[in-house]
């Protein structure tokens, strides 16, 4: 993944990561094993399939500054003119609290196929509760499958996240499934702590992530929790800190956990704080990680 011979910036790799239908994770392991060119090829044809090429010919233009091609253009433009999934309510919550549910953002039989997915390959049945801890984590490495294409070629989640950027020319992220089950004696909560995936150095460029819950998904059931409105204050929080790792400092009291049915989409800014929460339920979590972004999109470069 060079260009030149010089190593790709991240956000960069990512988008071309996200145009050849790859995740990041699984792709770092491959390329860990240094494989050839030739060997990278097939193992990227083998994963992913052949690289679309219309998505192709849109990743070169948006590389050149260049208007996308004609097909993906009109598909830009259908987006833009459909009318808004985010309505005013949603919309002021947005802003308030930096987060939004989008419901019904596929259907709960689409949910269901996906929810499908995870069990299998955790090789665990949902009226098994035995099975439901071998996996060690509760991250699910599946990135490639029909299932999870649902969600990223939704019109209605493309329309949400366009909403929220102002934009339609946005790109699908290809990340990982989630598996949070309940606690019990022998098993922890697995997930991490409320953290930022981003650096806090000022200024923090406006970015968005998501998550799909894949079944109904109750407050205590390890549900995805945040800190609502914590953005508004954050530069001021970070003044106040001054030398103090802000990553070192427990929120977890001013989190909220958010509920919501199988089949919705929660949207978060990226300076929110937030994680995944433990399960004192008595059903499993399950969800599907999603996002977009502009291709031109920048973390600051200078980690905080």
């Amino acid at each position: 993944m060079t260009g030149g011979g010089e190593p790709l910036p991240f956000e960069q790799l990512r988008l071309l990561l996200d145009v050849l239908g790859l995740g990041m994770e699984q792709t770092m392991r491959r390329l860990g094993e240094r494989p050839s060119l030739p060997a990278l090829r097939d193992w990227i044809v083998a994963t992913a399939g052949v690289p679309d090429p219309d998505r192709i010919a849109r990743y070169h233009a948006a590389l050149a500054g260049d208007r996308p091609p004609p097909a993906t253009a009109a598909m830009l433009a259908a987006i833009d003119a459909a009318p808004p999934v985010l309505d005013a309510d949603d919309l002021a919550h947005w802003d308030e609290h930096g987060y939004v549910v989008v419901r019904a953002a596929i259907d709960r039989a689409a949910a269901a196929s996906a929810a499908a997915l995870v069990w299998q390959h955790l090789g665990a049945s949902p009226d098994d509760p035995d099975s439901w801890y071998a996996a060690g984590n509760i991250w699910v490495p599946i990135y490639q499958h029909p299932a999870l294409e649902v969600a990223r070629r939704s019109p209605r989640v493309h329309k949400a996240f366009a909403q929220l950027w102002g934009t339609a020319d946005l790109w699908m992220s290809h990340d990982k499934m989630s598996f949070n089950p309940p606690e019990r004696a022998g098993y922890e909560f697995q997930g991490s702590p409320l953290h930022w995936d981003i650096s806090l150095a000022q200024p923090i460029p406006f970015g968005t992530a998501g998550i799909l819950y894949l079944t109904d998904t109750a407050a205590d059931q390890g549900a995805f929790r945040l800190v609502p409105g914590f953005h508004h204050g954050l530069a001021d929080w970070l003044d106040h800190l001054g030398d103090a790792d802000p990553r070192q400092v427990p929120l977890g009291d001013r989190a909220v956990p958010v509920a919501a049915n199988a089949g919705d989409l929660i949207v978060w800014r990226l300076d929110l704080p937030h994680g995944a929460s433990p399960n004192t339920a008595d059903r499993p979590r399950l969800a599907q990680y999603l996002n977009m972004y502009p291709a031109r999109w920048r973390a600051n470069p200078v980690w905080r």
